[in-house]
């Protein structure tokens, strides 16, 4: 039976990766990859979250199953964190959480309630968007299609262009939104865009599905959730995939969190259910680990502060190493306009190179990122900087 099977494309981030490894440059840098560094290239473990592993550690008294929902403790908190305490949805008992294996797990979870509800609904999703957001609701058996988002020529966003195209999906639809810290532009939404698209789904009458991947990593951590809890609170229906792996840098331990919004408690029980069957059929249930450490940092008023303190300073470097590759590059003599870079959010952006100058940065100065010229703000730093900026420059 294998041998009627062809190879698939290999994924351009891994591919880079190694690469990246192999390559020799005492000055190479990596631009590809979606992870926080500091300063030295490092993804460190947060301070909190070594304090919740030992307390973990020191107070787990099993390893045994714990049920298709995940924590119960973990799903509140996470729920709360996104949504806000005080969300007429929560306080309606509306919402419905179970914890995933990371938010790509929580979007896999997602698109096989969706294909439940309607298998023939088609998942609307940006353009651009996250890579694997199309390959995973494809899995699902689901249509994929795009609305304009990103504009490369302007480096600004296709706002009443993708009105124009969120006014023509119909009600039995999915629109996928990201929260904040678009991937893989940088653009986000502001809050008045963000109440237009709301004013257009209560119309509309779709379903949004909103991508949480980076909640703290724009401007903090309730103004990066502005449009979730303002469309919680005003629509019927509603999806919400969360991710824990980069705000609290929990990236191997698998742990996210799928949301689900009903018209009523009643009904939000009935969709409950199918989505305990989704989890039932992909995965049976989620890892623990990862749970149990969040939950001890956000039930924790001193953990929780020492966590937010710790984001604030990984959003700062990102901010601030936006500001400096803009700073540096005008130093070097480059003409052309790069500002766009520091008025976007979260870890990515796009140079706006061609592919030919991308494969020239590689293989002249080893430095890499995917052929689109998205970049991870996060491998920039103080030391490297420099050599990037003029790079850059001689590519141009």
């Amino acid at each position: 039976m294998f041998e009627t099977l062809t190879p698939m494309p290999a994924d351009p981030i891994l591919g880079l990766m190694t690469k990246y490894r192999e390559d020799t440059h005492a000055n190479k840098v990596d631009l590809g990859v979606g992870v926080y560094k500091d300063e030295q290239g490092h993804t460190p473990i947060l301070h909190c979250v070594k304090i919740a592993e030992q307390h973990r550690i020191d107070t787990e008294e099993t390893k045994v199953y714990i049920g298709p929902t995940g924590s119960a403790s973990f799903n509140q908190l996470l729920g709360e964190l996104a949504f806000g305490q005080d969300n007429p949805a929560l306080l309606a008992d509306r919402v419905r959480t179970v914890s995933t294996p990371g938010g790509t797990g929580a979007l896999r979870v997602a698109a096989d309630f969706i294909k439940r509800l309607n298998p023939n609904a088609v998942v609307w999703v940006s353009d651009p968007t996250w890579a694997n957001h199309t390959g995973l609701f494809e899995a699902a058996g689901l249509s994929v299609k795009t609305y304009p988002y990103y504009d490369h020529d302007n480096k600004t966003l296709k706002f009443e262009e993708m009105l124009s195209a969120l006014s023509q999906v119909g009600k039995d639809d999915v629109v996928l939104l990201h929260a904040c810290c678009h991937n893989p532009s940088g653009m986000d939404l502001t809050t008045q865009q963000w109440d237009k698209v709301i004013e257009l789904t209560k119309q509309q009458g779709f379903t949004p599905l909103i991508d949480m991947a980076y909640q703290g990593f724009g401007d903090g951590v309730d103004e990066d959730a502005y449009g979730v809890r303002q469309m919680a609170a005003q629509v019927d229906n509603m999806i919400l995939c969360s991710s824990c792996s980069k705000n609290f840098g929990l990236y191997r331990e698998r742990i996210g969190a799928c949301s689900i919004l009903g018209r009523d408690s009643q009904s939000a029980n009935v969709a409950f259910s199918v989505l305990l069957y989704v989890v039932r059929c992909i995965y049976s249930m989620p890892p623990a680990h990862g749970a149990a450490i969040v939950e001890t940092i956000l039930g924790s008023s001193e953990l929780k502060q020492q966590w937010l303190d710790e984001l604030k300073e990984m959003r700062d470097r990102i901010n601030g190493n936006r500001v400096m590759l803009v700073n540096k590059l005008i130093e070097k003599g480059v003409t052309r306009d790069f500002s766009f870079i520091a008025e976007q959010k979260g870890m990515f952006s796009f140079l706006g190179i061609t592919p030919q100058q991308v494969a020239q940065l590689q293989h002249d100065h080893s430095i890499y990122m995917v052929d689109s010229s998205r970049i991870s703000i996060a491998g920039i730093g103080e030391g490297n900087v420099d050599y990037l900026a003029e790079s850059i420059a001689k590519v141009l």
